[in-house]
């Protein structure tokens, strides 16, 4: 099944691969299977994977308030079960038990691990510099999930996490430099919003301007859309901000995230 395309509905994906997926066995390979993997029995395949079958009734039982519920209170439900296990030991390094979360070949398992890192009691550096591994994962579903699990941590410490952040803005991984911009976005998708961001979006330039002529779409994209939300609050700073931009450079990046900087400004 290696370079199949995923479906568009749930309603077509094949009986096998559903199978696989809720095994953790197989990655999803778009946002519809994503969506359709039942975490729940995916949990009861990956304790007995790990041999840790006598916590399923225990772990099932505590998750019971979560049925019926959208993956994006799914996901954080099961890592906080997945907490107690963690804690174990102190040091993530030396916990096996995360480790085979955090490297399982099943994409969901991995988000489930990203969270337990936003659940964790740590500082904001020690978290960030923890989740760096999953902002930098090949799947796009842990990527995301790595930017929620320590949003309200990075609300919280915003100057700090800029300040830490803006040296991840120089990295070679795209997949880095992304997650430095789509954490701290004024508004974000599926997150709460940044008040401070939203009044004072020039507090974001340090992240912002090493990547107005970023060559990879993906980077362009976040940074479009960060100025996006911006611009619903502060419209004549991207305006001016992307006419800055565009005398400094005029290449295709730095235009293309100028018109969908703006895109929703009137004119």
């Amino acid at each position: 099944m290696a370079n199949r395309k995923g479906p568009r509905r749930a309603s077509e994906i094949v009986t096998e691969v559903l199978d696989l997926l809720n095994s953790g066995k197989m990655e999803t390979v778009n946002l519809t299977e994503w969506l359709a993997v039942d975490h729940i029995k995916l949990l009861r395949n990956v304790l007995m994977e790990l041999g840790l079958q006598q916590h399923t009734t225990a772990m099932l039982s505590a998750l019971e308030r979560i049925k019926g519920q959208p993956v994006m209170k799914v996901i954080p439900a099961v890592a906080g079960e997945w907490l107690g296990m963690v804690r174990q030991q102190k040091e993530y390094g030396q916990n096996e038990i995360f480790e085979r979360l955090a490297a399982h070949p099943s994409d969901s398992v991995r988000c489930w691990a990203a969270y337990i890192i936003g659940l964790e009691e740590l500082g904001l550096e020690q978290k960030l510099a923890l989740i760096r591994r999953f902002a930098a994962d090949g799947h796009f579903g842990v990527r995301e999930i790595a930017w929620m699990a320590i949003r309200e941590d990075v609300s919280q410490e915003l100057l700090l996490s800029i300040q830490v952040l803006s040296e991840w803005v120089d990295e070679e991984d795209a997949n880095v430099r992304r997650f430095a911009v789509e954490a701290t976005r004024p508004r974000g998708v599926w997150a709460k919003h940044i008040t401070k961001l939203k009044e004072n979006p020039e507090l974001g330039l340090p992240l912002l301007e090493p990547l107005k002529s970023d060559p990879s779409k993906y980077v362009q994209d976040s940074v479009a859309n960060w100025l996006n939300d911006a611009a619903k609050s502060r419209p004549e700073w991207v305006a001016s901000l992307c006419e800055t931009w565009l005398t400094i450079s005029d290449g295709t990046s730095t235009k293309r995230i100028a018109a969908r900087a703006q895109r929703s400004i009137k004119q």
